[in-house]
């Protein structure tokens, strides 16, 4: 009886972890539409600089989880912030990187190098973090690469920049989410505890990066309140992106994050 008790208790809390991760992945998929939805209408019809908008969209990140942390939704754990660093530092190369790549490439190309995070990240895990891939699994990328390397060598504005752009991006977001699930385990923290940390740093590291590549003074936008008001709208679904990739990665692998973000492309236009 007791055994049969064990059985039960142990499937009934698989069924529970399987659905909160079928859960978590339906709101991150809901809340990636709707952010690349909402950013193009505030790059459109605001003119709201990229970079700048991400940077927001981290800040709006910092302050819901300390109100989160305050209503004790989630308990802080402290964590050294040289642990975070590197994470930290990783954010901000992918969003310097991928906004380059899209600036010297064509969206077409752009969306495709995305696609060769998987096989990095396959690459990273087995020879940094020694966990091996399945043959089948390894073949299953090499479609994926050839396909990449036809559409940019085909492409009518391929060039040298945009391919080192393209490529740097893929590397750093691969390690971004390889970290993500590594200082999870590594630190002993949550989705909430660890993106508690990285938000801020990322937000103070993005804000010295950002006059870089974008005005400072005379902005080329105007200031309203419907524009104010679509911006804070899409802090908020960034900040339920944000969490819901720290959570996925964390309770799967970062394997198969890259693999779910396929989903939402195919109902872009």
């Amino acid at each position: 009886i007791r055994l049969w008790a064990w059985k039960f208790t142990t499937d009934d809390a698989m069924a529970v972890s399987n659905v909160q991760v079928a859960f978590g992945v339906t709101a991150n998929i809901l809340s990636a539409i709707s952010i690349v939805f909402l950013n193009k209408m505030i790059y459109v019809s605001f003119n709201f600089p990229s970079m700048t908008l991400t940077l927001v969209h981290f800040v709006i990140t910092s302050v819901a989880l300390q109100i989160c942390a305050w209503l004790d939704v989630f308990a802080v754990k402290r964590v050294a912030l040289t642990s975070v660093l590197p994470l930290a530092c990783s954010f901000c190369g992918f969003v310097v990187f991928t906004n380059l790549s899209l600036q010297y490439n064509t969206v077409g190309t752009y969306q495709l190098a995305k696609s060769m995070t998987t096989p990095v990240i396959l690459f990273i895990q087995t020879v940094f973090y020694n966990k091996p891939t399945s043959t089948p699994i390894i073949l299953t990328t090499l479609p994926v690469m050839f396909g990449v390397f036809l559409n940019s060598y085909y492409d009518i504005r391929f060039n040298i920049a945009g391919t080192i752009f393209a490529a740097l991006g893929v590397l750093v977001t691969s390690v971004y989410q390889v970290l993500v699930g590594s200082k999870q385990s590594e630190l002993c923290v949550n989705s909430m505890q660890l993106l508690y940390y990285q938000a801020p740093l990322s937000s103070v590291m993005l804000a010295l990066i950002v006059p870089f590549f974008e005005p400072v003074f005379g902005l080329p936008f105007e200031i309203t309140s419907s524009a104010m008001g679509f911006v804070l709208l899409s802090g908020v679904v960034a900040f339920m992106v944000n969490l819901s990739i720290f959570w996925i990665i964390g309770k799967t692998s970062p394997l198969t994050y890259p693999i779910m973000i396929s989903t939402p492309m195919l109902f872009l236009p």
